[in-house]
C-alpha cells in the first residue's frame, strides 16, 4: 500500500510540474506570437497604406501627364480654334487665353493656355479644392470656427468685411460665401487658416497646378495672383474625375460651385450659342439640359471665368477664359461670352437610341 500510494503521489506531483512548466512556456511563447502577428499586421497595414498612397500619386501623376503632355492623343478642334481666332483678331489690344476639353468626346482646343495671367477671383476655385483635400485628411473641420481679424479684411465683393472684428464664422459658411458671392474676406480667412500664402501655393503644386500662384490677399486689384486657363480647367477636371477628393467632399464641391451667383460670362455665352437670349440664364440653361458650374473673376484689368459644363448628352466638358485689357473695358467680358458661345456645337453629340429586342 505504501508503495502504491508513493507511485500515485509521484504521478500527481509530476503532473503539477508539467502543468506549471507548460504554462510558463505558453506565457513566453504567447507574447512572441502576438508580437509577430502584430508586427505582420502593422507591416501589412503600412504596406497597404503605402500602396494606396502610391496608387493615388501615380493616378494623379498619370492624369497630370495626360493633360500636360498627351493631349496629342485627343483631337484638336481646329474649327473651334479658328472661330476663336476670328473673334480675338477683332480686338488686337486684348490679350486672350482659352482652354477647352471634353473628356467624353476626346477633343480639346487651346490658345495660349499655359500663359500666366491675373487670376482675379477665379483663383478661389483652386483654394476651395485645397480646403476640401485638407478636410478629407482631417486637417481641418467643416464646422470649425474662423475668427475675423483685421488682416483678413478684403474690400470689394462680399459682406464679411462689414462684420465686427472677432466675429466667428464656421468653415462651411466661409467656403460657401467665397464662391456664392465671391467674398474676398472669406477667401482671406481661408488662406490664413490653410497655413498662409506659401502653404497654399505648395498645395497648388501638389495637385499639379504649375501656373497658379497667390502673391497677395484678395481683392488683389493689381493682378499679382496668377493662373492659367489650363490650370483652371485641370483643377475642375481633377475633382470631377475623382482624383483629388473623396465622394462626400466632391459632393460638397459641386454643391458650393452651383451656388455661384455670377453667371454673366460662360453660362450666358453658352445660352447665347443656343440662340436663347434671356436674363434668367441658369433657368433657361436647365430647360435645355445644361448645368454650368462656374466661377468668374473681375478686377477691371482682367476678366476670367472657369466652368464645368454638364450637357444633356450625358457628357461633361471644362472651359476657361482669361482676357486682359484696358480697365473696365466692356469688350473683355463680351469677348468671353462670344468665345463661350462658340463652344455649343462642340458640346453637342449625335444621339441614337439603343435598339432593344
Amino acid at each position: 500500500m505504501k508503495s502504491y500510494f508513493k507511485v500515485i503521489t509521484n504521478i500527481f506531483l509530476t503532473s503539477i510540474s508539467l502543468s506549471v512548466l507548460l504554462g510558463s512556456l505558453l506565457r513566453i511563447i504567447g507574447p512572441i506570437n502576438h508580437n509577430n502577428k502584430t508586427t505582420r499586421t502593422i507591416n501589412l497595414v503600412g504596406k497597404s497604406r503605402r500602396s494606396i498612397e502610391k496608387e493615388i500619386k501615380n493616378k494623379n501623376s498619370n492624369l497630370l501627364s495626360f493633360y500636360n503632355n498627351k493631349l496629342d492623343k485627343f483631337q484638336s478642334l481646329e474649327e473651334l480654334i479658328n472661330k476663336w481666332e476670328n473673334l480675338i483678331i477683332k480686338n488686337p489690344d486684348l490679350y486672350v487665353s482659352c482652354f477647352f476639353i471634353s473628356l467624353d468626346n476626346k477633343v480639346y482646343a487651346e490658345i495660349k493656355s499655359d500663359i500666366r495671367l491675373a487670376a482675379a477671383s477665379s483663383i478661389k476655385v483652386p483654394i476651395l479644392i485645397v480646403l476640401l483635400t485638407m478636410l478629407d485628411r482631417g486637417e481641418i473641420l467643416w464646422n470649425e470656427k474662423l475668427i475675423l481679424t483685421e488682416d483678413t479684411i478684403g474690400s470689394g465683393s462680399g459682406w464679411m468685411a462689414f462684420q465686427k472684428i472677432g466675429q466667428e464664422f464656421p468653415v462651411f459658411e466661409v467656403a460657401s460665401e467665397m464662391i456664392r458671392v465671391s467674398d474676398n474676406t472669406a477667401t482671406n480667412l481661408l488662406i490664413k487658416r490653410l497655413g498662409g500664402i506659401d502653404k497654399v501655393n505648395q498645395k497648388f503644386k501638389e495637385i499639379g497646378l504649375k501656373n497658379t500662384k497667390i502673391n497677395n490677399f484678395l481683392p488683389d486689384l493689381s493682378g499679382t495672383n496668377l493662373t492659367s486657363t489650363k490650370d483652371l480647367s485641370l483643377a475642375m477636371a481633377l475633382v470631377d474625375g475623382g482624383y483629388l477628393l473623396k465622394t462626400d467632399s466632391r459632393d460638397i464641391y459641386r454643391e458650393i460651385m452651383q451656388k455661384s451667383k455670377t453667371n454673366t460670362l460662360i453660362p450666358t455665352g453658352i445660352l447665347r450659342g443656343l440662340e436663347k437670349k434671356t436674363q434668367d440664364t441658369d433657368y433657361h440653361l436647365s430647360l435645355r439640359g445644361y448645368l454650368v458650374l462656374n466661377k468668374t473673376g473681375d478686377i477691371g484689368i482682367s476678366y476670367s471665368d472657369t466652368a464645368l459644363i454638364q450637357t444633356p448628352y450625358k457628357s461633361k466638358a471644362f472651359a476657361s477664359f482669361i482676357v486682359k485689357g484696358p480697365f473696365n473695358d466692356p469688350r473683355s467680358p463680351e469677348l468671353i461670352r462670344n468665345l463661350s458661345a462658340e463652344l455649343v456645337p462642340f458640346l453637342q453629340q449625335d444621339q441614337k437610341p439603343t435598339k432593344t429586342n
